[in-house]
């Protein structure tokens, strides 16, 4: 180069470097066989050829299809609505290397059968489980999760799916034996937990005040366990593998909880007035007073005729567990779906005042309503309970109750300036006034490339649904990732009416429709989550 330099003025010098980088990196991306040299070259250079091989390319076959005319050509397919116009004849070659969205797009195609083929096995693909180590603080909710939503962190999203998961063992749990006997509820009920690093140490019962009248056990008397007061709820577990307790910093305890399955817990779902706590009077100086839903807080505090109440056995059991591992780091992780979601906020407060030194509580949860008044958000605040909650846009529960006098309005007012004592005279005054609580992690069921976008209302606060939103979801002004690795077989088998016909008939000519019949996998004899 020194003696190119001396022999050109200088003026030109650029120019032959310029057309010498050319040279050199001369190899087309069309040509596998041609050798490129392995000098780096400048990235404006390489799309400018790109773009100029094409070109010629296109070029090139125009002429050849002009020169050699077909005598009988074949009738002109269907124009797809979703390709794009641009394209022209390049668009059957496959140049998922030029333009990386070509690949994004082939990879969530249904014609690409090798993804659809394993997204519909039954085999689980995890997320990496990265070590959370020191870190294990902010992803149980230290800073609330600030920073980690949008986008969404890997190793939460992971830890969020696993939640999730604990709720659908214990779905699955109640389902396997959904009548309660007296004896039973002397010992732990054997549940399949997702998670092999964790022992099951509890069963817990819910237990409803209200009771069906005799006369529908007489009309009725096949109904049996769903009319039965006292009902398994879910479970207490803690991980007791060291590898696991490496990874995650820390020795975790999980308290799951599922949705409303009985006739009666159905009840007092629509018990939505307002009431105060049992340790908190209308007088108590409390501004504003903390109120929760009057059928909530009877599942929680009604004792059964051989269960004591869930909030009880709950106590009872994170002190056990606190002195048996008295001087390790522990948390607390309390999950919940539907009904389970607002047990979930519930059992939180409980624990947060039931001993001076009570591990780190964070709660998980999925489609839960309203539980009460911004006084018992205030309270959770204040007793360092934190809550991550993961919302469907297109879901109806978690806008109830509370539907005219809620948070909204409180963003409202506080905007207008109308504020403060307006809003704790609305909260004194109606049995209604609701708030949600915590952090939220808001999903779509129309940024699945999978679900039909006018799914219906079951599909929508269906757990799974909500598992394979969270799994794909990137950020909010992202679409469904094209990596997600959450199988869709549940998915087809429970929500079939509403996942695209485009999917579940190329599940069908894959022979994979049913799914239950052509896997090795044992599983038990359960019934779809009700939800």
């Amino acid at each position: 180069m020194m003696q190119i330099g001396a022999t050109l003025p200088a003026h030109n010098l650029q120019v032959f470097q310029v057309r010498r980088a050319v040279f050199e990196c001369s190899g087309s991306p069309l040509n596998p066989f041609k050798r490129v040299s392995a000098r780096k070259q400048p990235e404006n250079l390489s799309t400018e050829m790109t773009k100029k091989h094409l070109s010629n390319l296109e070029r090139l076959l125009q002429k050849q299809s002009l020169s050699h005319p077909n005598p009988n050509p074949p009738p002109d397919p269907e124009p797809d609505a979703e390709a794009p116009a641009s394209r022209g004849i390049l668009e059957g070659l496959t140049l998922a290397s030029v333009w990386p969205e070509m690949k994004a797009a082939e990879e969530m195609s249904p014609r690409h059968l090798n993804r659809l083929q394993r997204l519909l096995s039954k085999s689980a693909e995890y997320s990496p489980r990265n070590s959370l180590g020191s870190r294990w603080r902010e992803y149980h909710g230290s800073n609330d999760w600030a920073g980690m939503l949008d986008p969404l962190d890997e190793n939460l999203r992971r830890e969020v799916v696993r939640c999730g998961e604990f709720i659908q063992a214990a779905y699955h749990g109640f389902h396997s034996k959904p009548a309660t006997s007296p004896e039973e509820t002397q010992w732990p009920r054997h549940v399949a937990l997702p998670d092999r690093s964790y022992r099951m140490t509890r069963s817990l019962y819910a237990t409803a005040s209200v009771g069906l009248p005799k006369w529908v056990d007489d009309v009725a008397p096949d109904l049996g366990w769903m009319t039965q007061r006292s009902s398994w709820v879910g479970y207490v577990a803690v991980c007791d593998d060291r590898r696991e307790i490496q990874r995650m910093g820390r020795r975790d305890i999980v308290i799951a909880l599922r949705g409303t399955a009985t006739c009666l817990e159905w009840a007092e779902n629509v018990r939505d007035v307002l009431v105060p706590l049992p340790d908190e009077t209308e007088d108590s100086g409390a501004v504003p007073p903390t109120k929760v839903e009057c059928g909530f807080l009877s599942l929680l505090t009604t004792r059964g005729e051989h269960v004591p109440s869930l909030a009880e056995s709950v106590v009872e059991e994170i002190k056990s567990l606190m002195e048996k591992y008295k001087g390790e780091s522990l948390s607390i992780t309390i999950t919940g779906h539907s009904l389970g979601a607002a047990l979930a906020l519930l059992v939180g407060n409980e624990l947060s005042t039931c001993a001076p030194d009570v591990p780190p509580i964070a709660v998980f949860s999925f489609g839960g309503p309203r539980v009460g008044n911004r006084g018992f958000a205030n309270r959770l605040q204040a007793n360092n309970v934190k809550v991550l909650r993961v919302v469907n846009s297109q879901d109806l529960v978690t806008r109830v109750p509370g539907m005219l006098v809620n948070e909204d309005l409180d963003k409202k007012l506080r905007a207008t300036g109308a504020g403060g004592k307006l809003l704790d005279a609305l909260d004194a005054s109606l049995p209604w006034s609701y708030t949600h609580v915590g952090t939220e992690l808001r999903v779509d069921t129309k940024m699945s490339p999978f679900l039909r976008p006018d799914a219906d209302v079951a599909c929508c606060h269906d757990l799974e649904a909500y598992l394979h939103l969270v799994d794909g979801f990137l950020a909010s002004n992202c679409p469904f990732r094209s990596n997600a690795k959450r199988s869709l077989w549940r998915l087809l088998n429970e929500q079939r009416s509403n996942v695209k016909r485009l999917y579940t008939s190329k599940a069908k000519a894959l022979r994979l429709n049913n799914v239950h019949a052509t896997s090795g996998m044992a599983m038990s004899n359960v019934l779809p989550s009700p939800s």
